[in-house]
């Protein structure tokens, strides 16, 4: 069934090239049909400030749908016939990963504008060479190929945010570097805003958890986010990685809280009846909430690119199996030589760095921050964004 189904997809796509396209219609879509990330802070802007375009989000899960529906915003199940007719219309597709974020058989002829999910610290794409993701971009075996067939679409424009990560990103994306547009990301927009306007922006476009997480960190004297990188080998990552009663000890004498964001694969029980640490939803868009939060517990995943965008923070990275993972998948960095923030390699060095002082120094937060971020960190990504598609806009038509 899934071959057939793919089939069929294949033989819909060249069709999709005869469809004219209307350069006032942007579709917007995310990875697995959630909304979330980029294209979905994008999508909120684009839908309030551009009244000469018409902005529709697209998804191949009905609940997404319904969901920003009630938020007051256009939204189609992307295989029904008004779904399909927009993906099928729209000039511009904005994205999270790959054109199947909307849906692959659908984008012949339409702009891709890859938003992509995060700055890179281990590699991605095309740039990876070990793996189990190596069939895919170092064989490109024939199944790899048929069932992924998004991948090996080249986007026509990728989301950067400097000259270096611009490098890294035409490399891993086979495109060239003019193609790279360094505007930053528009899910940080959020991170330089008050508690208030993120109250509101919570209240209008975010679940309750959000609202109650942004009341509760005002109850402790610190607070902390541990958001590890998925591992495809280990689903319960927080529990073989944290003794969570000692750690609730810890937290809990000094008044302070953690929180876990899991990924949507990991499983976590028995937090419930920790007093100091709390689990978030996992589709939880973290952005309204992390600038008051301290300290960001991470290891390789992009987060501490955003987070460090604040200063005054903190970092640990709990590298815990560090060797394996280097082993498994390559850095497109030199880890050690780049990577700020108190280093744990245990779970006893972990309980130290919780407490102790933690704070990245300036000097070395604007540094790194300097190297990925460049002339970016102060813009208004959403809006430069949509000012380069006006100015796709007026090429097309001169």
């Amino acid at each position: 069934m899934k071959f057939l189904a793919y089939l069929i997809c294949y033989f819909i796509y060249p069709f999709s090239f005869l469809f004219p396209r209307d350069s006032r219609k942007y579709a917007f879509g995310s990875f697995r049909g959630a909304f979330n990330d980029n294209a979905k802070h994008l999508f909120i802007y684009a839908s309030q400030h551009c009244s000469d375009a018409r902005c529709v989000w697209l998804s191949p899960d009905r609940k997404t749908v319904a969901l920003v529906r009630r938020l007051g915003f256009e939204s189609y199940y992307v295989l029904s016939p008004r779904g399909a007719w927009y993906a099928l219309t729209a000039r511009y597709w904005f994205v999270n990963s790959y054109s199947n974020d909307i849906f692959f058989s659908f984008s012949g002829g339409a702009v891709i504008i890859n938003l992509w999910h995060g700055l890179t610290i281990k590699r991605i794409e095309f740039g990876i060479t070990t793996g189990d993701l190596a069939d895919r971009y170092v064989k490109k075996t024939l199944k790899e190929r048929f069932y992924h067939p998004q991948v090996y679409i080249r986007p026509d424009y990728v989301l950067s945010s400097s000259h270096f990560q611009s490098e890294i990103f035409a490399k891993d994306f086979r495109i060239d570097i003019s193609r790279c547009l360094e505007f930053g990301y528009p899910r940080n927009y959020l991170l330089g805003r008050s508690f208030q306007e993120r109250m509101d922006f919570a209240s209008k476009f975010e679940p309750e958890q959000a609202r109650e997480v942004l009341n509760m960190l005002r109850n402790y004297s610190r607070s902390y986010i541990y958001m590890p990188t998925w591992r495809d080998s280990q689903r319960e990552v927080f529990v073989q990685s944290l003794d969570l009663n000692a750690l609730n000890g810890i937290l809990a004498d000094r008044n302070e809280l953690m929180l876990l964001k899991p990924h949507a694969n990991t499983i976590v029980d028995n937090v419930e009846s920790l007093s100091n640490i709390r689990l978030l939803d996992n589709r939880l868009d973290i952005y309204s909430i992390i600038p008051d939060i301290d300290v960001l517990i991470s290891d390789y995943s992009s987060i501490i690119q955003d987070f460090l965008l604040m200063s005054g923070k903190g970092l640990i990275l709990y590298l815990y199996d560090y060797k394996d993972y280097a082993t498994g998948r390559d850095f497109e960095i030199d880890y050690e030589a780049i990577m700020p923030g108190v280093r744990a390699y245990d779970f006893g060095m972990l309980r130290q760095a919780i407490q102790n002082d933690c704070i990245v120094p300036e000097e070395e937060r604007r540094r790194f921050i300097g190297l990925f971020w460049g002339n970016s960190l102060n813009i208004n990504s959403s809006d430069e964004i949509i000012g380069f598609v006006h100015s796709l806009d007026r090429k097309i038509y001169k």
